[in-house]
C-alpha cells in the first residue's frame, strides 16, 4: 500500500480509455480521475464512468470521478481551413454577427456579447495567450484589431481579456445538462470553470443537490480559480466550495505569467487554513505529452506544489492525449513521495494560539499532536462524513492517517485529501468492537505489526455525523 501523501488526479481521454490502460493508470497511483465535459456527449461520459469504477474494481483501489464542466464558450469561430496564420502587424476583424466560416482576414465568435465588452485599447489572447492582439475600435457587432504577436489561430480556441473583465456567466445550459448526467453516475466532485464569485458556487451546488437528490447524492464542489475577477473574491469563492483547483493556464493568460507562482503558494495557504483542499494544476508534467522524462523544471513544479502543501497535483493532456500517460503518473508519483520526504514539519508551531468550538475538530487535531510526538505508526479515524480526517490532512505530519468509513460516498471524497489513506469498512455499532475491528483491518494490511503505537479517533454514539468525540492511543499486542 503506497504511503504517498499528495493525490494524482488524472483526465481521461484517447489515450487512457482503454479498460487495460485504464486499470495501470489507477494501480499507478491515480486517485483522481477527471473527466472533461468540453469534449464528449452525455452517453460518452455515462460510459467512461461505468469504464472507470469498473477498473477501480479490478485494481482493488477506490477512485473518485471529478466530472469537469466546460463553462463559458469564450472562443473564436471556425475557420474554412481549419486555421490561419496570423502576422504581427496585419488586420484581423472578430466578427459576433459573422455566419461564413473564417479566414485570414476574419472569423466569427462562439461569444457574441465580446463586442460590448472590449473598447480601444484593450488587449485580447487567443490562443491561451499566443497570440497578441489590440483591439483598435468597436463597431457594431465587429471587434478591429491589430495583431501584435501573430502565429496560427485554429478553430474555436480561446478568447481571454487581458486583466480580465468578460462577463460570461460560470454556469451555461450546457453546464446544467452536464450536473444532472454528471449526477446520473453520481459523480463524486464536479468542477466549476470560471467562478467569478461565491454566488456561482452556491449556484452550482444548489443545481448539484436538486439533480442529485434522486439518487441521495450530494457531490464535493471544486472552485476553478481562473479569472482575474476570482482573486479579489478568492476567499468567499474558497468558504463556498469543498475545494479549489489553481488551474493556472487560463490564469496565467489573464494576470500574466510572473504573478501565478506567488498567486499558487497564497492559495494553498489559503485552502489549508481555511480546511479546504487544493488541487494544483495545467502543464505540470507537459512535455510528457510527447517525451518519456518530464524535463528538470517540470520535476521542480510539481515538487514545489508538493512542498507548499497542496493535496493534489492534475495532469490533462499528459493523461488525456500524450504517448506516455503510464510513465507520467509513475514519474509524478516518484516526484512527489521525494517531495514529501523532504517536508520541514511545523506543527507545533501550527497549534501554537489555536482555539476550538468543535469537539470532534480538537480531538482532530489532539490525534495529530499526539501522533506525531509520540512517533506513531498510522492515524486511524473511524469516520461517516470524512470531517475528521480532513481536519487532520490541513496540517503537514508524516504519520499516515487511515480513514475507516461505511459510506462508499464518503470513502471516494476522501480520495482527494492529502495523506488520508481512504478505506471502506464496515464495524460494529458497539465501540469497544468497533475499535477490534478497526486495529484486525490495519494490521491486516500491513499498516502496524505487534508492538506499534496508533492513534485512533471515533464518536459516541458510533456512526453519528461531526460525533468524534473520543482519542485512544493504542499499542498493538
Amino acid at each position: 500500500m503506497t504511503r504517498r501523501a499528495t493525490k494524482i488526479v488524472a483526465t481521461l481521454g484517447p489515450a487512457s480509455s482503454d479498460p487495460a490502460m485504464l486499470e495501470q493508470l489507477i494501480r499507478a497511483g491515480v486517485d483522481v480521475v477527471r473527466m472533461n465535459f468540453s469534449h464528449g456527449t452525455a452517453q460518452d461520459h455515462i460510459d467512461r464512468a461505468t469504464l472507470v469504477r469498473a477498473a477501480a474494481t479490478r485494481a482493488g483501489r477506490e477512485v473518485a470521478i471529478m466530472a469537469d464542466l466546460q463553462g463559458p464558450k469564450i472562443r473564436v469561430g471556425k475557420f474554412a481551413d481549419g486555421k490561419v496564420m496570423l502576422e504581427a502587424g496585419q488586420k484581423f476583424v472578430l466578427d459576433a454577427a459573422r455566419t461564413e466560416l473564417g479566414d485570414v482576414d476574419a472569423v466569427g465568435l462562439d461569444y457574441k456579447t465580446l463586442p460590448s465588452e472590449v473598447k480601444a485599447g484593450d488587449v485580447l489572447l487567443l490562443n491561451d495567450g499566443l497570440i497578441v492582439i489590440t483591439v483598435d475600435s468597436v463597431k457594431g457587432a465587429a471587434v478591429f484589431t491589430t495583431v501584435k504577436v501573430g502565429g496560427v489561430l485554429s478553430n474555436n480556441k480561446g478568447i481571454n481579456k487581458q486583466g480580465g473583465g468578460l462577463t460570461a456567466p460560470a454556469l451555461t445550459a450546457k453546464d446544467m445538462d452536464d450536473i444532472k448526467t454528471a449526477m446520473s453516475f453520481q459523480a463524486d466532485y464536479v468542477a466549476v470553470s470560471f467562478p467569478k464569485n461565491s454566488t456561482d458556487m452556491e449556484m452550482a451546488r444548489q443545481l448539484c443537490n436538486v439533480a442529485g437528490a434522486e439518487f441521495n447524492h450530494r457531490p464535493g464542489l471544486i472552485a476553478k480559480i481562473e479569472r482575474a475577477e476570482a482573486i479579489p473574491k478568492l476567499e468567499e469563492i474558497l468558504l463556498a466550495s469543498d475545494g479549489i483547483m489553481v488551474a493556472r493556464g487560463d490564469l496565467a493568460v489573464e494576470v500574466g505569467n510572473a504573478v501565478v507562482p506567488a498567486l499558487q503558494k497564497r492559495m494553498i495557504k489559503l485552502a489549508r487554513e481555511h480546511d479546504r483542499f487544493v488541487i494544483t494544476a495545467t502543464q505540470m508534467m507537459e512535455s510528457m505529452i510527447s517525451n518519456p522524462v518530464p524535463t528538470r523544471a517540470e520535476v521542480s513544479d510539481v515538487a514545489n506544489a508538493v512542498l507548499d502543501g497542496t493535496d493534489a497535483v492534475m495532469l490533462s493532456a499528459e493523461t488525456a492525449a500524450g504517448k506516455y500517460p503510464l510513465e507520467t503518473v509513475l514519474e509524478m508519483a516518484k516526484i512527489c513521495e521525494a517531495a514529501e520526504a523532504a517536508e520541514e514539519l511545523s506543527l507545533d508551531a501550527d497549534f501554537s494560539g489555536r482555539t476550538f468550538s468543535r469537539i470532534d475538530q480538537a480531538i482532530a487535531l489532539g490525534a495529530l499532536f499526539t501522533a506525531h510526538h509520540l512517533g506513531a505508526k498510522a492515524i486511524v479515524a473511524l469516520t461517516d462524513s470524512g470531517s475528521t480526517p480532513l481536519w487532520m490532512s490541513r496540517y503537514l505530519i508524516h504519520v499516515p492517517i487511515y480513514a475507516l468509513t461505511s459510506n462508499l460516498a464518503t470513502q471516494r471524497r476522501m480520495t482527494l485529501y492529502r495523506n488520508v489513506h481512504a478505506l471502506l469498512m464496515d464495524t460494529s455499532a458497539v465501540r469497544d468492537t468497533a475499535l477490534v475491528q478497526a486495529e484486525r483491518h490495519i494490521k491486516h494490511l500491513g499498516v502496524v505489526q505487534t508492538g506499534d503505537v496508533y492513534a485512533i479517533t471515533c464518536g459516541e454514539p458510533m456512526g453519528a455525523p461531526g460525533g468524534t468525540n473520543m482519542l485512544k492511543i493504542c499499542r498493538v499486542l
